[in-house]
């Protein structure tokens, strides 16, 4: 009878080990644990699927002597990692910001002898809809920064689904110039209609204050749909001071999905899009 030797033994019981543990369960990733620890029995592969299903919509507050600070988004975005990662990251600058500001405004008031009072920045995002491709999300803003009054603003972001990527509402078209060539005409009759529906002239003679039309694209564009397939409406929002004084706020201008718009759409983005005729 042959006696293996030791050293034959240990590389024997060595090999198994190796083999036992390239046959065992992957560890799991930091991410897929605290998932885990949340949600006992979720498979390691399934973690996404598991986030999401788990993805609440988010609303932080935070109020004290220096900041009011709030920043919302809907579980829709939520649901989307990648698009859930990028507003949490602007959240924190946004944040970070203001504090900044806040700091260097209220230094300033205490060397100088006059009161401070606590800037603000408020954000909430919301589904405008949500197509077999795109998310489309709108966002207002108001901030104060210590002046005579506050200020409204307007955000807005598209995800592509197939892509994975964040994009703004002129990126789905040729170029700016193109989209403007297709909204302008539209978007200064329906400025006109908002004024009028407010009991306001709109005076377009050379020289007047607010006379001109604005540039569609240096608005805020939000895309919307009318049945959760297509995008065939259109809405830009525009802030205080743009086409009139700050009295009179901002404006949210609907236009028409017209072919000119859609065929300023580019290719690839088309046959999401459907025209009103």
């Amino acid at each position: 009878m042959m006696i293996a030797s030791p050293r034959r033994t240990a590389l024997f019981l060595l090999t198994s080990a190796l083999l036992l543990a390239g046959c065992s369960e992957r560890e799991q990733t930091p991410r897929e644990k605290a998932v885990a620890a949340a949600v006992p029995g979720a498979p390691p592969g399934g973690v996404e699927d598991v986030v999401a299903e788990q993805a609440t919509a988010s609303d932080v507050r935070e109020t004290n002597d220096l900041i009011e600070f709030a920043y919302a988004y809907p579980v829709d975005a939520a649901r989307i990692p990648g698009l859930a990662k990028w507003l949490d990251n602007d959240r924190v600058t946004k944040r970070d910001a203001l504090i900044a500001e806040a700091r260097r405004d209220r230094a300033t008031a205490e060397k100088e002898g006059f009161p401070y009072h606590a800037h603000s920045h408020l954000e909430r995002w919301q589904r405008i809809t949500s197509t077999p491709r795109f998310l489309s999300l709108s966002s207002e803003i108001g901030t104060y920064m210590g002046g005579a009054h506050g200020m409204q603003s307007f955000d807005t972001l598209i995800w592509d689904r197939n892509h994975a990527v964040r994009l703004k509402p002129l990126d789905l078209f040729t170029s700016s110039e193109a989209f403007d060539r297709a909204a302008k005409d539209d978007l200064c009759a329906g400025i006109e209609r908002a004024k009028a529906a407010r009991g306001i002239t709109w005076s377009r003679e050379p020289g007047t204050p607010f006379a001109d039309c604005p540039i569609p694209s240096a608005q805020t564009i939000w895309l919307g749909s009318s049945g959760g397939r297509y995008l065939d409406r259109l809405t830009i929002a525009i802030g205080p001071y743009e086409i009139g004084p700050y009295a009179e706020g901002s404006y949210k201008i609907n236009l028409p999905m017209s072919v000119a718009l859609v065929n300023a759409v580019k290719r690839e983005y088309q046959r999401d899009f459907l025209p009103i005729r």
